[in-house]
């Protein structure tokens, strides 16, 4: 019996960069993040595929947030960050896959950054048609922006 679960550990390969993505989106959703978007910047950038974007009411709620994405990321996708990165006032927090890069901000550093504008030719994921999304809750600006994005 641990021996097949040993095995099964080692033989886990990483899922495609768009699999992992959605796992780190419905982790977020799962801890009431906001604002949630995952753009597809392949094409744009060069360096990973895929940046996925959220909002947390404070400090407490962005590190629960990177916490169940990492470990979603590892039970589901099998990937583990090749660098986590946290603001020294823990308003923003990052991790980088490779392939994909979470950026959990708070709604003022969000607002400052406005990371999702910087890629705005990047195309969305429609998270409200894929599976396993039930807190989907947009602020106004960021509405706005998705509604101009289709």
């Amino acid at each position: 019996m641990a021996e097949d679960i040993l095995e099964e550990a080692t033989d886990a390969r990483p899922l495609p960069s768009r699999e992992c993505a959605l796992i780190a989106a419905r982790a977020a959703d799962s801890k009431k993040a906001t604002d949630i978007m995952v753009q597809e910047v392949r094409e744009l950038i060069g360096v990973t595929d895929y940046f996925v974007i959220a909002t947390a009411a404070n400090n407490r709620q962005v590190d629960a947030i990177i916490d169940e994405i990492e470990e979603q990321c590892r039970v589901k996708g099998h990937m583990k960050p090749v660098h986590r990165e946290i603001s020294k006032d823990g308003t923003w927090s990052l991790l980088d896959y490779g392939s994909f890069v979470v950026h959990v901000f708070q709604p003022e550093t969000r607002d400052y950054y406005r990371l999702e504008q910087l890629w705005n030719d990047a195309p969305i994921v429609d998270l409200t048609a894929e599976e396993g999304f039930d807190n989907l809750e947009y602020s106004e600006r960021i509405a706005e922006f998705l509604e101009r994005s289709r």
